[in-house]
C-alpha cells in the first residue's frame, strides 16, 4: 500500500485546496472543490469548449485522495492521471481538513470553473431552462441544477441575486450535475427573462399563488413551447415585480392539506410537466428520437 505524501493540514498545496471554501478565493482563482466519486468521475470526464468536442481544456485540475479510495476507485484516479491532473495522495486527516462534509469518502477535486456565457445559452435555442431568482440556499440550488438535469432541461440560470453556484453545499447537491448541463451565472433576472422571451421561449413564474394552474396548462396543451421556468426565493418566493416580467404565474395544484410545496420539489414537479409535454408535442427532446 503507498504511503500518503501529503500529511500535514499545513502544506501549500492543502492550503491552496482549503481556502476555496470561501466565494473571494474561488473567485480569484477560479477554481473549486468538488467532493466524492460520483462528482470526481464526473470532473474527469468534463472538458471546456474546444474547437471540436472533447478537445476542450481539462476540468479536473487536482486530485486529493485517500490511500484507501485510491485503491478503491482505482478506474477514477487513473482517468484523472490520464487526462492530466495532478493526484496526490493525502492522509485522512487532511482530506478532513479540506473536505466540506462531515464523513469524507476520500476523493476530492479542484476543477477550474466551467459556467457558460448567457448568450451562449441563448444562441443554443434552449426549449427546457430553470432559472434560479433569489435562490439562497446552496442544497436547493443544487437540487434544483439536478432536477433540471435529470428533467432533460438544456440550461440553468443563476441570477446575480441567488448563491454562487460553487459553494461547496450547491456542488455537493447536484451530484455531478453541475458538470452536466450549461449553467449561467450572474445574470440579471430581467436581463435573463428579456434574453429567453427573444430567443422564443415562454417565460412562466412558479409560483404557490399563481393564478393558473399547471395541471390545467398541461391539460390545455399549453406547455409544448419551449419553457423557461422562474423559481424564486425559499422563503417569499418571488416578488411581484419579478412575477410581472413572467408571461404566466403558475402554482403546483396542491390536492391533499399539506400547506406548500419546498422549492426542489415543486420545481421537479414543474420541470418534468414540461419535459412530458415537449415530448408529446411532437418529440421535441432528442431522446425520443427513435
Amino acid at each position: 500500500m503507498a504511503t500518503p505524501e501529503l500529511i500535514s493540514p499545513r502544506s501549500p498545496r492543502v492550503t491552496a485546496a482549503r481556502r476555496l471554501a470561501k466565494r473571494t478565493f474561488r473567485s480569484k482563482e477560479r477554481l473549486f472543490i468538488a467532493e466524492g466519486p460520483q462528482a470526481v468521475r464526473e470532473a474527469v470526464a468534463h472538458r471546456g469548449p474546444g474547437t471540436a468536442a472533447g478537445t476542450g481544456e481539462p476540468t479536473l485540475v487536482e486530485l486529493f485522495t485517500t490511500v484507501e479510495a485510491a485503491e478503491r476507485y482505482a478506474d477514477i484516479v487513473a482517468a484523472a492521471r490520464a487526462a492530466g491532473a495532478r493526484v496526490h495522495h493525502a492522509s485522512a486527516d487532511v482530506l478532513a481538513d479540506v473536505s466540506q462534509t462531515v464523513t469524507p469518502q476520500g476523493l476530492l477535486g479542484v476543477c477550474r470553473f466551467l459556467d457558460s456565457p448567457f448568450a451562449e445559452v441563448l444562441a443554443a435555442r434552449p426549449r427546457l431552462v430553470a432559472v434560479l431568482a433569489n435562490v439562497r440556499d446552496p442544497g436547493n440550488a443544487g437540487t434544483v441544477l439536478r432536477c433540471a438535469d435529470a428533467a432533460g432541461a438544456d440550461a440553468v440560470v443563476l441570477t446575480d441575486a441567488s448563491v454562487d453556484l460553487y459553494n461547496p453545499k450547491a456542488v455537493r447537491a447536484s451530484v455531478g450535475s453541475v458538470f452536466h448541463l450549461p449553467v449561467a451565472v450572474g445574470v440579471p433576472v430581467e436581463q435573463a427573462v428579456a434574453g429567453l422571451r427573444e430567443a422564443g421561449v415562454r417565460v412562466l413564474a412558479a409560483d404557490g399563488a399563481g393564478e393558473r394552474d399547471l395541471d390545467a396548462e398541461l391539460d390545455a396543451g399549453t406547455m409544448g413551447t419551449p419553457t423557461a421556468w422562474v423559481f424564486g426565493n425559499e422563503a417569499w418566493g418571488l416578488p411581484e415585480e419579478t412575477r410581472a416580467l413572467a408571461d404566466a404565474v403558475v402554482r403546483v395544484p396542491i390536492h391533499g392539506r399539506a400547506e406548500s410545496l419546498n422549492l426542489a420539489t415543486a420545481a421537479a414537479v414543474c420541470l418534468y410537466g414540461s419535459a412530458r409535454a415537449q415530448r408529446a408535442a411532437g418529440g421535441c427532446r432528442s431522446v425520443t428520437s427513435s
